[in-house]
């Protein structure tokens, strides 16, 4: 029989009634004739529960054991989803990260997925079984020893399965019912889109938008895994949803497919650094080592003998999550400390925010940047820092100027039309 995986997130789950809700969609879809994965998080607010109590325990924890507490409400989900699916006569069987197994590597915390290998739920198909339901976020490491994936770890264990198994699809329950054009909540006019080709939403997904997680996307683009993203609280259909494919299944996309914003962003001026080859390379080095996570980076035009420096010297520019801000700027001032980096002074703003326009249609089509700037201008917004891609355009600009930014492109490229 053809599989399907079925990945319900926090929301979906997050009461005994929402469990019994996604197992009918899980019974639908049973009775269609698929063998079906289900893959849970667990209910809304227990993990962040379970990890309030391991900070509370042992504020220097042991990875290791963080882990076995954190993957516990999981487990619970997929144990209630199985009985409740086991009421409903549908054949179930929970499954937790180590019997599948999900293989991962020793990074607890933030393991990445290595293999796995689909023999034993396959045996249960084939002996009757027509729901495996895996609980989501762990794994094990070849130590034996219980991982968790990190932020986002369901959606990237549920891709992760359907590319194993070479599902027919993956349906991703949340508490929207698609992906739109922008967040609805900041522009009244967005739109929910049918489809939306892989490398327009991990732009999307790496620039704000919250719908998927980068790493899932990634996942679904190089193993080309149909996804669907669908709203649990909807009447199932299927027209719903959003479908995440390839750029081939797409019979004509518009130019610019969706305005995406970050809020929580930080810019960082170096003054006066020397401007000789490798300097990037040890500033952006220092920040990698750091754990900072750098976006746009400018780099000024070089002036000679600035400030009595000998030689040609420059300031760089660079934005980072605002709650990196902090590390950036201790990584940097050791490097100077240290005699490794010689800059004159930090200049930090943390009242940004960035604004990104995304679209596989750019490719072929001029005058994007063009009209975005010129867009911004007509509304007063001074653009701060620019960084482009072959499908997007991200801007820097005054936090206090976002929601209209977004509400500006998302006018100025018609998104609201099909």
């Amino acid at each position: 029989m053809p599989v399907l995986v079925m990945k319900f997130g926090g929301t979906s789950v997050a009461t005994l009634d929402r469990i019994r809700r996604a197992a009918k969609r899980v019974g639908i879809e049973v009775a269609k004739g698929y063998d079906v994965i289900v893959i849970v998080s667990a209910m809304a607010g227990k993990t962040n529960e379970l990890v309030g109590w391991v900070n509370e325990t042992s504020p220097f924890y042991d990875a290791r054991e963080y882990d076995a507490v954190v993957s516990s409400g999981e487990n619970v989900t997929a144990g209630l989803m199985a009985l409740t699916l086991q009421e409903m006569e549908v054949p179930a069987r929970s499954w937790q990260g180590w019997q599948v197994p999900l293989r991962t590597t020793s990074a607890h915390s933030a393991a990445r997925i290595e293999e796995i290998p689909p023999d034993n739920i396959l045996q249960k198909f084939d002996e009757g079984m027509r729901v495996a339901v895996v609980a989501g976020f762990q794994g094990i490491s070849p130590e034996g020893r219980i991982t968790t994936l990190g932020r986002g770890g369901s959606d990237t264990t549920a891709v992760a399965f359907a590319a194993a198994f070479d599902a027919e699809r993956c349906d991703i329950y949340t508490d929207v019912d698609g992906v739109y054009t922008t967040d609805p909540r900041v522009c009244e006019k967005a739109r929910k889109l049918d489809r939306i080709a892989f490398e327009e939403m991990l732009e999307l997904a790496s620039l704000g938008a919250k719908v998927l997680q980068t790493r899932s996307v990634e996942l679904a683009m190089r193993y080309n895994v149909k996804l669907r993203v669908l709203s649990s609280f909807e009447e199932p259909s299927d027209e719903a949803g959003t479908l995440v494919c390839g750029e081939d299944q797409i019979m004509e996309s518009n130019v610019v497919s969706g305005v995406a914003f970050s809020r929580d962003e930080a810019k960082v001026t170096i003054v006066t650094v020397a401007d000789r080859p490798g300097i990037a390379a040890t500033i952006f080095g220092t920040l990698s080592e750091a754990g900072v996570n750098v976006d746009m980076i400018v780099q000024n035009v070089s002036e000679s003998d600035y400030h009595g420096h000998e030689g040609k010297v420059t300031d760089m520019t660079f934005s980072c999550p605002v709650d990196q801000l902090k590390r950036a700027e201790k990584a940097l001032e050791t490097a100077r400390e240290a005699g490794g980096l010689a800059f004159e002074r930090l200049e930090t703003q943390t009242d940004v925010a960035k604004v990104s326009v995304v679209g596989i249609g750019m490719r072929s089509q001029s005058g994007v940047a063009a009209r975005m700037f010129q867009t911004l201008a007509q509304e007063g917004i001074n653009i701060k820092v620019i960084a482009t891609s072959e499908i997007k355009i991200s801007v820097l600009v005054d936090r206090k100027y976002m929601e209209l930014a977004v509400q500006a492109l998302h006018d100025a490229f018609e998104l609201e039309k099909a």
